[in-house]
């Protein structure tokens, strides 16, 4: 691992590491914060941040605002790229496929399955090589924007005792039934549906084995909520099963990060809550 970038913030430090994955058979990037407590040596907890389509590892540690909080609760920020990069690495003209829109999962269709493999990345990959080089415990939350937010679902739901939290910021909950999805997974999974719903969050919600409440915030001046978010799915998938779900909508707010930066303290309180209990 490399470090090419390190910034004092609130009593901790923002970092960029840069390292070769043995996942995606390219170098990512990864944003890491470390904690007061983490800069002494003391073994913190691990947050894991996924960003949404067109993003990389700078949106989220330069927009959030997420540091302050996380340096109060001690815990580690730890934000990756949301896709392999490079060249050689396969790639679409349009913003909604390619780098810059991995899905967090692995592709199985060409040409995109000798680097698209995000999920291993981001659920073993990455905290394994975190845990090796940092002072982080092995407690781990997980929550995303949009297409991440998608991710910090499906992965929750997908790896059950994998993560003690899950929460989501205007969450493409329901990828087989709208555009980006579908787009995506056609592309990276091939035309069989049935491997789609393996990796939409209200398909899996039906046989979902742990119970981690989901927290969701989402904007009703969204400009993607009707056509590409459809919050309305994941509050009718929890009822039936009684998943608990905290599903807040919020008037006035859009897509953007001015909204995520708003609820961010809120939402790192509850991971907190959990990975500190």
């Amino acid at each position: 691992m490399q470090r090419i970038e390190q910034h004092a913030s609130f009593g901790g430090r923002q970092e960029v590491w840069q390292h070769a994955s043995t996942s995606t058979g390219t170098d990512m990037k990864v944003g890491v914060f470390l904690p007061p407590r983490a800069l002494a040596g003391q073994k913190c907890p691990v947050l894991y941040w996924l960003s949404g389509l067109t993003c990389n590892e700078q949106n989220f540690i330069t927009k959030a605002g997420a540091q302050q909080f996380a340096a109060q609760h001690e815990l580690i920020l730890v934000a990756p790229d949301t896709s392999p990069r490079g060249e050689g690495v396969a790639n679409d003209e349009a913003y909604d496929l390619g780098q810059g829109a991995g899905f967090y999962l692995n592709a199985t269709q060409q040409p995109w399955a000798q680097h698209y493999r995000m999920e291993d990345y981001v659920v073993h990959e990455l905290p394994a090589l975190i845990e090796a080089h940092f002072p982080a415990n092995d407690r781990r939350g997980i929550f995303g924007h949009s297409m991440g937010g998608h991710g910090a679902l499906t992965l929750a739901l997908r790896h059950p005792g994998r993560y003690c939290s899950v929460s989501a910021f205007a969450p493409i909950v329901a990828p087989s039934q709208v555009p980006w999805g579908q787009k995506a997974f056609a592309a990276y999974l091939g035309p069989d549906e049935a491997l789609w719903k393996q990796h939409d969050t209200v398909a899996l919600i039906a046989t979902a084995q742990e119970r981690l409440t989901l927290l969701v915030d989402q904007g009703d001046a969204d400009d993607f909520l009707a056509g590409q978010l459809k919050p309305e799915l994941l509050w009718q998938a929890c009822a039936a099963t009684q998943h608990p779900l905290k599903l807040r909508m919020h008037s006035g707010y859009d897509h953007s990060y001015y909204f995520i930066a708003s609820f961010m303290q809120e939402h790192v309180e509850h991971h907190a809550a959990a990975l500190n209990a």
